[in-house]
């Protein structure tokens, strides 16, 4: 099988390439591509990086890994979707996306490039897993090992899967994990964002640990507890449980 490896945190990210490894350790025959620069917070975007409208992607060679690689000025959706098309020597059987250095938890995970790039893959029918490490804020040294450990772990899990599963992982950065459990996602996130300072021309954006208590059974909640969390993932899709009133119009 064929993966796409990609990330929200730049082609040089020790993170891409551990989840690179991992999948050959796998017996997978992976691409890698990804974005040329930071793109956290893109979320699913597919906005093109050049006014031509053209993407422009850079062949690279990473260390110790032995498979074609591709810096991508673009955001980490839109390389999904390109190779979902057909870019980048065809379109992939798996989307690995990460490994993003901080968790995504919550509903806040609307916003992360790591999970844009993976939800991107299931709307092309491609079964996607993103992976997050729990760094927290304090920028703790990353435990990529630990990583790698829990990502070969799943691997074989969302294989078994049906196609197009999304299922974002979340490792938490100690030597110890207590294990892997399902999880349902957290009310936003483990981090928010604040309005710190605002003036006539300026709002500053500060991002702080949240301060809502962990609810039992949420990704936060357990990834706190030193638990790897696993939760499956819907892109867009109707809501068909909402009411539907008929709008007074035309009189």
């Amino acid at each position: 099988m064929r993966a796409l490896i990609t990330n929200d945190d730049g082609i040089d990210s020790p993170g891409l390439l551990t989840l690179a490894s991992a999948a050959v350790s796998c017996g997978l025959d992976v691409v890698v591509a990804a974005p040329a620069t930071q793109s956290s917070g893109t979320s699913a975007s597919v906005a093109a990086a050049s006014d031509t409208g053209r993407v422009v992607s850079e062949r690279r060679t990473l260390p110790g890994l032995d498979a074609e690689a591709h810096a991508v000025v673009a955001h980490p959706a839109l390389i999904t979707l390109i190779a979902c098309r057909g870019g980048f020597g065809g379109k992939p059987d798996l989307v690995l996306s990460g490994v993003n250095l901080g968790a995504n938890v919550g509903r806040a995970v609307l916003h992360s490039g790591t999970v844009g790039a993976a939800l991107t893959g299931q709307l092309n029918d491609v079964s996607s897993l993103a992976v997050s490490l729990d760094i927290g804020l304090d920028g703790p040294e990353p435990l990529w090992d630990k990583a790698d450990e829990v990502v070969r772990a799943v691997l074989p899990v969302l294989l078994e899967m049906p196609a197009a599963t999304v299922l974002s992982l979340n490792v938490p950065n100690i030597v110890d994990v207590q294990g892997i459990r399902w999880a349902k996602l957290a009310r936003f996130g483990s981090v928010q964002s604040r309005v710190d300072e605002v003036d006539e021309n300026e709002i500053e954006l500060v991002t702080v640990y949240s301060e809502e208590s962990l609810v039992p059974g949420t990704d936060s909640a357990l990834l706190a507890s030193g638990y790897a969390t696993l939760t499956p993932l819907n892109s867009v899709s109707e809501d068909v449980s909402a009411p539907r009133p008929s709008p007074a119009w035309p009189v």
